[in-house]
């Protein structure tokens, strides 16, 4: 399947793709975003009038079906991507869709087994993949600066949300019916995410979870041992209803450590016997962009593939079912 421009379009322009991503689909060479979706027609009229997006919808089978669009982004809560993966996959087009990548492994597998099937390609939005500050965490790695790798640590904590009552709506991200599991399924799976891409799949685990501030049903604390294919261990604890807020990993070698947070702007910090020495990175402005454009890459001919799939994501749905027993 090869392009020579890609045109996109979006089915649920809420806020992720303000700026997130939205824009990236413009900026992109050889991309174009050419309508865009959601239930609410006014809103998505609004929305395609500030982006200048020539096509606005409120029904999502005709964004799908519209035979100007290539491919299409699904930016809905997880509980909705199967069932719009499976659309898009049938309409033959490529499908990059939000992450989670669904709201568990089994919805996952389905969504590879439809677009494999249909001969398309499955991306998901774990954009920190193709950002600077996390390839360069991988060329590190890679060779070997920290010698052979031993362990990883995970330490993720945020204040609790004390104005959430179970009298009050949640927000999507915190009806597990929607999200597949609270602030750990919408966070934490970013930080297992990189860990595959850095340091390759988890093949065994043992995790446990709870909800200890009772603001919600979802959990809000998860704790978790892990081994890497590689024989690497890790170690990873996530709590949202702490008292300060928290992020870092760490990946300690034979040699040194490296020191990095998921969502923060602080340097990553290589650490040996000779010393300190730091990297920083500014976020893109569209941080979806640097993975946007391996897509459009690979959809118009490139041999370097996008490195964030339907395969690795559903890997991290995996993680996070076995994590929290689901």
């Amino acid at each position: 399947m090869k392009f020579e421009k890609v045109r996109w379009g979006i089915i649920g322009c809420g806020d992720v793709t303000e700026v997130k991503s939205g824009p990236a689909f413009q900026k992109t060479k050889n991309s174009e975003l050419v309508a865009v979706m959601r239930r609410t027609g006014e809103l998505a009229k609004d929305y395609a009038e500030r982006h200048n997006v020539p096509k606005w919808y409120d029904d999502a089978e005709a964004l799908i079906n519209d035979p100007d669009i290539d491919a299409v982004y699904i930016a809905t809560p997880p509980g909705l991507h199967k069932e719009y993966t499976l659309k898009v996959a049938q309409a033959g087009k490529p499908v990059y869709v939000e992450k989670p990548m669904a709201i568990n492994e089994a919805e996952c597998t389905e969504m590879i087994a439809a677009c494999k099937e249909a001969n398309v390609p499955l991306y998901v939005a774990y954009y920190r993949r193709a950002q600077p500050r996390f390839v360069k965490i991988k060329e590190l790695l890679d060779e070997k600066v920290i010698g052979d790798i031993r362990f990883v640590s995970i330490m993720q904590y945020q204040k609790a949300a004390e104005e959430l009552t179970e009298n009050q709506i949640l927000p999507w991200r915190l009806q597990p019916e929607l999200s597949g599991g609270g602030l750990f399924f919408d966070l934490a799976s970013h930080t297992l995410d990189i860990l595959d891409y850095l340091l390759g799949p988890i093949k065994q685990l043992q995790g446990f979870s709870a909800n200890q501030a009772g603001l919600y049903s979802a959990e809000d604390i998860v704790t978790g041992t892990y081994q890497f294919e590689s024989g690497v261990h890790g170690l990873g604890n996530w709590c949202f209803s702490a008292f300060e807020d928290v992020d870092v990993n760490e990946i300690v070698g034979s040699k040194g450590k490296i020191t990095f947070s998921t969502f923060g702007k602080d340097p990553v910090v290589l650490t040996t016997e000779s010393g300190k020495k730091e990297w920083s990175y500014e976020p893109p402005q569209h941080v979806h962009q640097p993975l946007v454009e391996t897509m459009v890459a690979e959809l118009t001919g490139s041999n370097v593939p996008c490195p964030s799939t339907g395969l690795s994501a559903a890997r991290t749905n995996w993680v996070m079912d076995e994590l929290t027993k689901k």
